[in-house]
C-alpha cells in the first residue's frame, strides 16, 4: 500500500482544523451550534452548523483568531480508545443522532478540544500552520456553512488578498491606508454628480416644453 505522504498531511491539518473551529465557534456564538455536515479535502475543509442568524465579520475574525490562537499554542494531539461511557465523563463532542460502538476513539488537542472521532490528525496543532476563513454563508434555514484553508493555501490566500489591496490602493492612486477614505469620497462626488446631472436633464426637459409651447 502507498500512501501519498502530501495529501495525507493536508487532509490531517484541514481535519485538526475542523475540530478547533468548532470549539471556536461554540466560544463566540453559544454552546448551541452543532455540527450539521463536514467534508475534509487536502486543499480546504467546509463545516457545516447549526446557528440562527449570518456571522458577523467581527465574529468571523474573532473565530479565525481563536483558531489561530490554538494553532500558535502547539498543543499536542493525544488520541486514545476507551468506553462510550468514559468518554462522555472527559466531556468529548459527539455527533448528535451518531450511533457509537462500546469503544470509542476520543481525539484531544490540549485541554481546548475533545472530540470522538476516528479520522486522521496532526500531531501538534503548531503542523496546521495557519487558518483562514474564507466564506461564511448559510444553505439552509438554522444551518451555515464555512469554507476555509489551512497551511500553505492559507499563505497563498493572505498573499493574494495583500495583491488585491495593492492594485486597488494602485488604480485608486493612493497609500493602501488610504484605500476606505478614497472609496467613500468617490462615491459621495459620483452622488453629488448623478444629482447635478439629474437637475441638468430636468431644466433641459423644462426648456424644450417652452420652445414647443
Amino acid at each position: 500500500l502507498s500512501v501519498d505522504s502530501k495529501r495525507r498531511s493536508d487532509i490531517e491539518k484541514n481535519h485538526s482544523a475542523t475540530h478547533l473551529l468548532q470549539r471556536a465557534l461554540r466560544e463566540v456564538l453559544g454552546e448551541h451550534v452543532q455540527q450539521a455536515g463536514s467534508e475534509v479535502r487536502p486543499d480546504g475543509l467546509r463545516f457545516d452548523f447549526t446557528h440562527f442568524s449570518a456571522m458577523t465579520p467581527e465574529e468571523i475574525d474573532k473565530v479565525e483568531t481563536l483558531v489561530n490562537e490554538r494553532i500558535g499554542a502547539a498543543c499536542d494531539v493525544k488520541t486514545s480508545v476507551m468506553s462510550f461511557d468514559d468518554a462522555k465523563k472527559t466531556g468529548a463532542m459527539a455527533l448528535f443522532g451518531e450511533k457509537y460502538g462500546d469503544e470509542v476513539r476520543v481525539v484531544s488537542m490540549g485541554e481546548y478540544s475533545t472530540e470522538l472521532c476516528g479520522g486522521t490528525h496532526v500531531k501538534n496543532t503548531a503542523d496546521i500552520r495557519a487558518f483562514k476563513i474564507k466564506s461564511e454563508y448559510g444553505i439552509a434555514g438554522g444551518t451555515r456553512r464555512i469554507e476555509a484553508v489551512t497551511g500553505a493555501r492559507a499563505y497563498e490566500m493572505a498573499k493574494a488578498d495583500r495583491e488585491l489591496i495593492g492594485d486597488a490602493a494602485a488604480a485608486l492612486k493612493v497609500s493602501r491606508d488610504q484605500i476606505v477614505d478614497r472609496i467613500n469620497s468617490l462615491h459621495a462626488e459620483i452622488k453629488s454628480l448623478t444629482k447635478e446631472l439629474s437637475d441638468i436633464e430636468k431644466a433641459k426637459a423644462g426648456s424644450f416644453a417652452d420652445d414647443a409651447i
